[in-house]
């Protein structure tokens, strides 16, 4: 509750807190927004591969152009500007940046930025959920032992998420269910890039007018993000997957607590303890009123009959049994919340969320019959989906994780609603391939881990 007061006192310091961004994408662009109007920050570089991109979002945000013509990361940091590079090796120095963005999204290049980020000695705000959902947990362990922070970003729905499950611990709730709300039909598993916007009602002249990118709208809608984003928040809270994956049950915001409880009582989960995703839409395609689409919530229990009173007593919306309630938050605004995390990491040394343990896996799934020979094109596109499960199962079968799932070719073919394993490629990632080589590690550290305590 005091981030902006030690903001303050930084700035009124001389000392505000220095910050490389790499990536001027929405989410970048979004934090750009508002990190020039609180005071605290200063956006010492931006990197992306396109320096006329990043030129037009530090405009298109209200930044004077003269406030951006540094010629280098040190020379902003002495005149109180900003420098755009295209190299974001050139903002890892933490004798000059302190915490790092990484708003690329894309799990291949966040995952190299992050450990060169920490080799660096820089704090990282990971907005490239993809990233963490392929090797989260490595992740946190690297910056751990370069005395450093790594956090998820604050505004995106898991760093959110995990803001709701600790406040419930540590009230002394009982969590039973966490996560987001989406728009979500069945058949939407295996829509395409090329029929994308009939789902959302548009058409493909007015979304190319609005900029609207096709992947990425597909993601949201395939199952995908969601998967990722859970897997993230399984991850950080120790909230379970359940076995099958999400089931995206359709639920109001007033039903949330009838809804997420444990079959035995009534709801729709396989138990007690479980992340999971509430879909805007009846099976029938009709809306949800008052649905959740943008938001999140956290599902919790009394416990007791003096603390299911007190829950009465305010006002508290429950089941009919007066045991679960639930608490909600109606909209996210991402990139615009992001200083939250920036602030937390340098000033308080603490993440908005970090991945504890490897709990729940994003893997990828066959949309259609795949036949050796294919070149999968990863999320968002015509071949994979991401599917939610278990990270166990993930190891035991060879799963090939979503965020890796792009530009490797099948060498076996994998039939409709099949995991991708690892057998099934022509051809492994290279060894140049951070996020792969993470993934892999991770994988081995947890089979080993698995061998010593069966043995």
């Amino acid at each position: 509750m005091n981030l902006s007061r030690m903001l303050a006192e930084r700035q009124a310091a001389g000392e505000p807190v220095r910050v490389g961004v790499i990536g001027a994408g929405a989410f970048g662009t979004m934090f750009l927004s508002q990190a020039r109007r609180a005071p605290g920050f200063h956006v010492v570089g931006v990197a992306d591969l396109d320096a006329e991109r990043a030129r037009a979002a530090l405009a298109r945000t209200g930044w004077p152009q003269e406030s951006y013509g540094a010629a280098s990361v040190a020379e902003a940091a002495a005149s109180g500007e900003t420098c755009i590079t295209t190299d974001a090796r050139e903002l890892m120095d933490s004798s000059i940046v302190e915490v790092i963005v990484e708003a690329t999204g894309s799990p291949v290049a966040g995952m190299a930025h992050a450990l060169g980020a920490f080799e660096a000695g820089c704090h990282v705000v990971m907005v490239t959920v993809e990233a963490d959902a392929v090797a989260g947990p490595l992740l946190a362990q690297r910056a751990a032992e370069a005395g450093v922070v790594y956090s998820m970003a604050y505004g995106d729905q898991p760093a959110l998420i995990c803001e709701m499950v600790d406040w419930a611990r540590t009230t002394g709730f009982e969590v039973v269910a966490a996560g987001k709300g989406t728009r979500y039909l069945p058949i939407y598993h295996s829509s395409t890039p090329e029929t994308v916007w009939g789902h959302y009602a548009l058409t493909a002249e007015r979304a190319a007018q609005a900029g609207f990118n096709a992947k990425m709208f597909n993601s949201f809608l395939d199952g995908t993000k969601s998967a990722i984003e859970m897997a993230a928040v399984a991850n950080a809270t120790g909230l379970r997957p359940a076995p099958g994956g999400l089931g995206f049950p359709p639920s109001s915001t007033d039903e949330l607590a009838s809804v997420l409880r444990p079959r035995e009582d009534g709801g729709t989960l396989a138990g007690s303890g479980l992340v999971e995703v509430v879909t805007s839409l009846h099976r029938d395609g009709s809306q949800v009123e008052k649905d959740l689409r943008w938001g999140v919530y956290v599902v919790f229990k009394a416990g007791n009959d003096y603390v299911a009173g007190r829950m009465a007593d305010y006002g508290m919306a429950t089941d009919e049994s007066g045991e679960y309630s639930a608490l909600y938050r109606p909209y996210h605004l991402i990139g615009l919340e992001l200083g939250v995390s920036v602030a937390s990491v340098a000033l308080r040394g603490e993440p908005t969320g970090v991945a504890n343990a490897w709990v729940g896996d994003a893997v990828a799934v066959a949309k259609r019959d795949l036949a050796a020979g294919e070149t999968l094109d990863g999320e968002g596109g015509y071949t994979v989906w991401g599917r939610l499960q278990p990270a166990a199962a993930s190891v035991e079968a060879g799963a090939v994780p979503i965020g890796l799932a792009g530009g490797v070719t099948l060498g076996a073919p994998v039939a409709e609603g099949e995991v991708v394993r690892w057998e099934h490629l022509a051809e492994l990632p290279g060894e140049g391939n951070a996020a792969y080589a993470a993934r892999r590690e991770l994988e081995e550290a947890t089979k080993a881990q698995g061998a010593a305590v069966r043995g």
